[in-house]
């Protein structure tokens, strides 16, 4: 049963619209504020904990807030709430229509994530990881994975923003142990030895795996479903399975998945100062065009085989076409039309374009 109900109204402020996902400590739903409009408010399952605990849990996610980067989720407001099973603490954070990285790499079916775009979502969290591991003391994410990386369309094309900042050693220390599945593979080698194993190449190790998976469809040492991670395994170079990929993305995938910590970058800016290169490199250079690669049917590395919802997506899409119709409701659209490119990947190459032009407020 959901914690909450849609329709509800919180504190006489927000007004629930719809549930958008649960994950193992918490539930997320679309509110829209009274005066600031739509945002997302994410509810823990754990009730009873006091405001000051709320404080506790959410003070790394505040405090990269109020130091501000785009590529770090805003949080707006943090409090707790009566739910249908008890009192339960929430906050609410930007919400990005487009949904998570999990949902975006998915969209593209049975093929690869195209590399440019998979390197580019990497950068643009790396810039928002090495700001937290830039500040004294830094600050470690220690639950880096695509279901907590939001991608969102702006005006000059998409953005990656990095959520739950310090959340998994607050909501459950027993998670340092890897104890879902979409955490466990994407945990560094030392983490599963000590609860105390998480650190600044814990991160890297999670940005890396994140990488290997948006480039590959599979993850470095893990079966096809997440569930057997063993370090001993070969490593197969990113280009082994991506023709795509060159040596250059192997060696910084090699390099931040290295199963020593010390073999590691140290954080998150070394990691970003070589894939900055990388794209740098290649825009200066003419590179040769190689031969698509042959990726699964579908992409079932994280657990779950997603068959895509072609016609859910069109009818969204044609509903978004609609309100666009509305300049005053550009905004809705192209929230709408993120969604639906998210559904059917063949949307994605009629429409990006339109939906970017509804962020500028253009309509055709």
């Amino acid at each position: 049963m959901p914690l909450l109900r849609d329709g509800q109204t919180i504190r006489d402020t927000y007004e629930v619209e719809r549930q958008l996902g649960e994950g193992a400590f918490a539930e997320v739903y679309r509110v829209r504020h009274r005066f600031l409009g739509r945002q997302a408010m994410k509810v823990f399952k754990s009730v009873g904990m006091t405001t000051d605990e709320i404080e506790t849990m959410l003070g790394e996610a505040i405090l990269l807030s109020r130091i501000g980067h785009p590529n770090i989720i805003r949080v707006f407001d943090a409090n707790t709430i009566e739910t249908s099973t008890g009192v339960c603490g929430f906050f609410t954070m930007e919400y990005i229509a487009g949904g998570s990285l999990e949902q975006f790499w998915q969209s593209f079916g049975a093929q690869f994530m195209p590399v440019d775009t998979a390197v580019e979502v990497v950068v643009q969290v790396g810039r928002g990881l090495a700001l937290a591991h830039a500040q004294q003391p830094p600050i470690v994410h220690r639950d880096i994975k695509p279901q907590n990386i939001l991608i969102g369309y702006e005006q000059d094309g998409i953005r990656a923003r990095l959520c739950d900042f310090g959340l998994a050693k607050h909501v459950n220390p027993l998670t340092l142990a890897a104890t879902t599945m979409g955490t466990r593979c994407f945990k560094a080698p030392e983490a599963f030895q000590s609860l105390h194993g998480d650190s600044l190449r814990g991160d890297v190790w999670s940005l890396g795996v994140t990488l290997y998976l948006t480039l590959t469809d599979h993850l470095p040492y893990s079966d096809s479903e997440g569930r057997d991670v063993k370090f001993d395994r070969p490593f197969v170079p990113p280009s082994g399975l991506n023709p795509e990929a060159d040596e250059v993305l192997d060696a910084i995938a090699r390099r931040a998945l290295a199963v020593s910590p010390e073999a590691r970058h140290a954080d998150a800016g070394q990691l970003l100062a070589e894939l900055e290169r990388w794209q740098s490199a290649k825009r200066s250079r003419s590179l040769e065009v190689k031969s698509p690669g042959s990726p699964d049917d579908t992409k079932s590395a994280l657990g779950m085989s997603r068959h895509e919802d072609g016609n859910r997506g069109t009818a969204m899409a044609g509903e978004a076409i609609r309100l666009a119709r509305d300049t005053g409701r550009l905004s809705e659209a192209a929230d709408l039309m993120e969604q639906a490119m998210n559904l059917s990947p063949e949307l994605r190459d009629r429409h990006e374009y339109t939906a970017q032009l509804w962020r500028r407020g253009i309509s055709m």
